[in-house]
């Protein structure tokens, strides 16, 4: 473990990301700006983060497409591919909520932040690739991609934790705290 603690320090402090995740951040928050946009992203709505359960879909489609193409042979090779699409598609939402969420962020876990999202871009758009090329009939090529895509995915995911766990990004820690104690009954 002490390489992924070396490595999140080395994230944490590389101030050599700033110049781009500023930028970006303000940016992310421009178009995301407080209103409907942002309360639908940010899943205000439901009164719990949306991104974090967004992220279940993707993962899942990957996941489960990437299991029926090592065990299922290949009579599983078209819900393999339609899983892979349908984890794509699902990653655009939940790549937009994360964003939105992220342009709040500032310091370490912006920096985390941003790289955890080009994970996950480069997982999806090695997804994207695999959906491609198994449509034209490549399908070792595909599983290829999507297992090299989930790989980036798994680091991405990673990282995602990190933020939630280690620096509390998206935590509620006000919660409790204003609700009245119950008297207790003698």
């Amino acid at each position: 473990m002490k390489f992924l603690n070396t490595t999140m320090d080395k994230i944490e402090s590389g101030r050599a990301l700033d110049p781009l995740s500023a930028p970006l951040a303000k940016a992310v928050r421009k178009l995301t700006e407080f209103g409907p946009v942002k309360d639908a992203l940010s899943g205000s709505w439901l009164g719990h983060p949306l991104h974090p359960m967004l992220t279940d879909v993707p993962i899942g489609a990957w996941s489960m497409a990437t299991l029926l193409d090592l065990t299922g042979g290949e009579e599983s090779a078209a819900a393999a591919k339609r899983l892979v699409g349908i984890g794509v598609l699902s990653a655009v939402p939940t790549a937009w909520s994360g964003a939105s969420d992220w342009s709040e962020t500032h310091g370490p876990a912006q920096r985390v932040g941003i790289v955890h999202a080009v994970a996950n871009s480069v997982g999806a758009s090695l997804q994207t690739a695999s959906w491609l090329v198994r449509a034209k009939g490549r399908r070792k090529t595909g599983i290829l991609l999507s297992l090299a895509g989930l790989s980036a995915v798994g680091v991405g995911g990673y990282l995602g934790g990190h933020l939630t766990y280690a620096q509390g990004v998206g935590v509620n820690r006000t919660l409790g705290r204003c609700v009245p104690r119950r008297r207790r009954r003698r």
